[in-house]
């Protein structure tokens, strides 16, 4: 798939900004690589700099998760590698990406209901009314669910016919932390990230009780990246999130049109409930989804899923048939 354009890859080359970071191939079969997104287009390849440079590092350099838990230091010996990288790098266009973290250690934390609007969709259709809960509704997404950002989604009509878009934003943790205060919520974020809670309506809501753990954890339903983006870079806040289905603009929302704020989220998480580095965490989605629309409108063979989130990044995923 074709990755983003040079306009969507950095704001800054500034090595004590905000960084890019994301985990690729060099090609098909070779080993995963993590790297930083320049804004002349090119990646600095950190296993590649660290061996040339001769430096020991505090995390491994082909491993993003071991790059979270390295916290600080490991981000400051980053930014070092990228003020004294070589010429030539390899260019973002030539890269085949992965999910930034291409096989978490933990289940995809998400949340549901998380706009007021997508709660007040789904009762309609669903003819009920329930009252707004009190606390952030949680569940999960299974690990094999994430996937690359410009890799297709599988369609098997065995398994779901009533596939839908959820554009939600990514938090990524840092380091761990229970009972997390509210107010020192934000010293656990490492970054964000774009996702797309990608979900089987027909096995979210015919089968297996109504739960939702199966219909939102099908292979490769959980699109994630371009990359994170360190936090300090905007405002959480204030960030425009569009979902486009054949460049048709389906979902567009703020980020501050979200009812639990990422504090919040995981202030409540975290209540006798340890994060650690890396655990990824999906904040809800705006209104606008398929299953809500007149008629449901669902994703089918050959569609191509955009979920962009201003200054993080887009994520293009075509909807393939298999089985």
């Amino acid at each position: 798939m074709v990755g983003p354009t040079h306009e969507a890859v950095a704001q800054t080359n500034d090595p004590g900004g905000a960084l890019k970071l994301l985990s690729f191939r060099l090609r098909d079969g070779a080993p995963p690589r993590v790297g930083v997104a320049l804004a002349d287009g090119t990646v600095v390849d950190l296993t590649a700099e660290a061996a040339r440079s001769g430096k020991t590092l505090s995390f491994k350099p082909d491993d993003m998760v071991s790059l979270i838990a390295a916290g600080d230091k490991g981000l400051a010996e980053v930014r070092e590698l990228v003020a004294q990288a070589a010429p030539g790098r390899v260019k973002l266009t030539e890269i085949i990406y992965l999910p930034p973290i291409p096989n978490p250690q933990r289940n995809i934390y998400a949340v549901g209901w998380n706009y007021l609007e997508h709660f007040a969709e789904g009762q309609a259709v669903r003819m009920t009314d329930t009252k707004y809960p009190e606390h952030p509704v949680f569940f999960t997404k299974g690990t094999h669910s994430i996937n690359g950002p410009f890799d297709p989604i599988p369609f098997d009509p065995k398994v779901s016919t009533q596939i839908d878009w959820e554009g939600e934003l990514a938090i990524v943790i840092g380091k761990r932390g229970r009972n997390i205060p509210e107010a020192e919520a934000m010293d656990y974020v490492f970054g964000y990230s774009v996702i797309n809670d990608t979900t089987a309506r027909d096995v979210q809501n015919a089968r297996h009780g109504g739960q939702w753990f199966k219909g939102k954890s099908l292979d490769g339903h959980g699109p994630m990246g371009p990359w994170i983006v360190t936090k300090g870079a905007f405002d959480q806040d204030k960030l425009h999130l569009v979902t486009r289905v054949n460049g048709v603009v389906k979902q567009d929302a703020s980020t501050g049109q979200m009812y639990f704020k990422v504090p919040r989220i995981i202030a409540e998480l975290s209540l006798g409930l340890t994060l650690e580095p890396g655990d990824i965490i999906a904040s809800g989605t705006p209104p606008g989804v398929g299953f809500a629309r007149k008629p449901q409108e669902f994703l089918k063979p050959g569609d191509v899923m955009e979920t962009e989130i201003v200054g993080i990044g887009t994520l293009r995923n075509e909807i393939k048939a298999v089985g």
